[in-house]
């Protein structure tokens, strides 16, 4: 019987893929999954120079605009930090040292924007900036302007080539701007940050931490002290060192790796592949997965909490920008940017290979080596392509955003940012629920539905997205398991947006807004070509029996209740709950603030009434393993 209902299904779909109606199916009791908060990402964000502080309304933009992430080692800036010095190297400026205060930056961003997670960097590379004293003087060269020579190893007295390109005339000398710099001074920001007479920043808002940055390609971009790329292994040696350290002084912390640099580099370290002891040759994200789980295994220790990759498409048709989102889990997408995955072959390259599903490979190699409860997580804390149809970035995005909550990736933060994606994160991070539900579309290749539902299992919202170049599609959508009263219901949309930035705040933006019909849990609506519009219905989700018996009351203190000037508390630690995700309401039902706890949770979480204008506030906190919470909180 339950093959004859499969074969009708998959019928069905093939029937209405067609016609001109797109029909969506959302089920809210299938494929529940929490969603990270932290896939709202962005790299870059926070200023890290005192003199030049963020502005309170760019604080307000961020806040208003839902990022959630904020990922602020500086990519290759951050390899040779010292952060006792505050200072770094940037080897794409002449290797020249700069002032870098990643204290402020961290301190203001706990300050500014309490709801975010912020991600800093570990240094393996074995040196950091020690003195601004041997600059190359670029002003005196050219007035500091860019030229094709920035790249030259110039500082510590080096002779610039001015002909151009990456080569001086002579090298500087590296030991003149450079220390040493061990694991354990890599670690000790830790003690400082978090430790007894440490800064006493909150640690549960910079839990993840990349293990340095692109480190397959230091003979490239740190060429002044790696003149010969070093093995896998012996990278893999560095990492166990700073990794173990990490987690002795912080056993929550998030290790972020190996953040390779993007496709190529996925798949080849040192532009081939890595043959281990037992004679075995493995691509890099492969063989750095088998090297953590044997090292885990060896020595007890958890060495990893996240696959973290780069990825840097150079897709500029329309057409390919819009299906970026399928490289990364998609195993049927045939990839026209297929490079390094076709070198998994036995023979070593197969050029017939474009299917990439890099991050579902991933997950493949985890289950592979260390077995299906690994609870590893994927990533991308640096992506980028480029379009200047507004149109184009914001539905690519909002895809990729789709898929990365329907496969629970951990956290996302792009370094390129296109206009149309601030209008996009927003629609996402103020509109989507918690957790992700099943959607069925007929015609995936154009229209998607990526569904969530709220800890309450009262409202579903449903983010559609026509990726149709120029075409309008109309949508057919039924929902089942979750009873909606016939009705009128709201839905937001983004199309036709300008070439010119138009998210200014909440308020000020370019959503605009329509209306649905509900009958008998059904609706129709009609999508205009390159357009994301999220439906909300408010309803009551069915409950299986599989709910009933895992949903659990949590034992819980909010305090002081009512709140006036200082933060308002929730003492848990009668509870040792992992997952937690915690979300506080107006009675409008506008969400004020939210934050997410991986792994388990402390014993007493902050909420920041302080910024709360006075009223009655909804406080409900949820885990992953179904216990949740709902109790009022009133401002004075």
């Amino acid at each position: 019987m339950r093959k004859i209902y499969s074969i009708f299904i998959i019928a069905f779909f093939h029937q209405m893929s067609l016609g001109q109606t797109v029909n969506i199916a959302v089920d809210a009791n299938a494929g529940r999954k929490t969603i990270s908060p932290f896939i709202y990402g962005k790299n870059n964000n926070v200023s890290d120079n005192p003199s030049s502080p963020a502005t309170a309304a760019q604080w307000k933009f961020l806040r208003d605009v839902g990022l959630r992430f904020s990922r602020e080692n500086g990519g290759n800036n951050g390899s040779k930090y010292n952060w006792r010095k505050k200072i770094t190297c940037h080897p794409d400026w002449y290797n020249n040292v700069y002032t870098h205060n990643w204290d402020y930056a961290a301190q203001k961003l706990g300050d500014s924007l309490p709801n975010a997670q912020g991600m800093w960097g570990f240094q393996l590379i074995g040196k950091a900036a020690s003195n601004n004293s041997n600059n190359f003087n670029d002003w005196a060269y050219n007035s500091s302007n860019w030229w094709s020579g920035v790249q030259q190893n110039l500082a510590g007295g080096g002779v610039p080539n001015g002909a151009g390109g990456s080569n001086a005339t002579t090298n500087g000398n590296p030991n003149l701007y450079l220390q040493n710099w061990t694991a354990d001074s890599t670690v000790n920001i830790l003690d400082h940050w978090f430790g007894v007479g440490g800064l006493g920043l909150n640690n549960n808002k910079i839990q993840y931490w990349s293990m340095d940055n692109e480190p397959d390609i230091w003979y490239g971009t740190h060429d002044d002290i790696i003149l010969t790329q070093p093995t896998a292994e012996a990278f893999m040696q560095l990492y166990f060192s700073v990794a173990k350290k990490a987690r002795a002084k912080f056993p929550n912390i998030k290790l972020c790796g190996p953040v390779p640099a993007s496709e190529w580099q996925w798949y080849a370290w040192n532009n081939t592949k890595i043959t281990a002891m037992n004679g075995l040759s493995y691509t890099w994200l492969e063989f750095f997965i088998k090297r953590i789980s044997e090292e885990q295994t060896a020595t007890g220790i958890r060495l990893l909490d996240v696959i973290d990759i780069h990825s840097y498409p150079n897709e500029s048709n329309s057409a390919d920008v819009v299906q970026l989102h399928r490289l990364y889990f998609d195993t049927t997408y045939s990839y026209p940017g297929a490079n390094g995955v076709k070198t998994i072959a036995a023979s070593g390259w197969d050029n017939s290979i474009t299917q990439e599903f890099v991050l579902e490979r991933c997950n493949r190699w985890l289950n592979q080596y260390m077995g299906p409860n690994h609870g590893v997580g994927t990533a991308v804390s640096e992506y980028g392509f480029t379009h200047v149809n507004a149109n184009i970035s914001s539905v690519s995005y909002a895809s990729v955003l789709g898929t990365f909550a329907d496969n629970g990736v951990s956290f996302f933060a792009p370094w390129y940012w296109n206009i149309g994606q601030w209008e996009t994160m927003h629609l996402f991070s103020r509109y989507a629920k918690t957790t992700r539900i099943k959607s069925l579309s007929s015609q995936e290749l154009n229209v998607s539905a990526y569904s969530s539902i709220n800890a309450t299992n009262d409202s579903v919202t449903t983010v559609l997205v026509n990726r149709a170049l120029t075409t309008s599609k109309t949508v057919s959508m039924t929902v089942s398991n979750f009873n909606i009263s016939n009705g009128i219901y709201t839905f937001k949309q983004l199309n036709a947006l300008p070439s010119t930035e138009t998210f200014i705040s909440h308020t000020n933006n370019a959503l605009s807004s329509g209306t649905v019909q509900v009958t008998a849990n059904t609706f129709t609506v009609n999508l205009p070509a390159l357009s994301t519009t999220a439906i909300i219905l408010k309803g009551v989700g069915v409950v299986t029996n599989i709910d009933k018996q895992i949903t659990h009351s949590m034992q819980v203190k909010l305090f002081p209740n009512p709140s006036s000037t200082e933060n308002a508390l929730i003492d848990l630690s009668g509870e040792k709950i992992n997952d937690l995700n915690l979300k506080v309401y107006d009675i409008r039902g506008e969400l004020m603030y939210s934050n997410y706890y991986f792994g388990q949770s402390p014993n007493v979480i902050e909420i920041p009434s302080i910024h709360f204008s006075q009223g009655l506030y909804m406080v409900n906190l949820s885990s992953a393993k179904g216990k949740n919470w709902t109790g009022k909180l009133v401002k004075l």
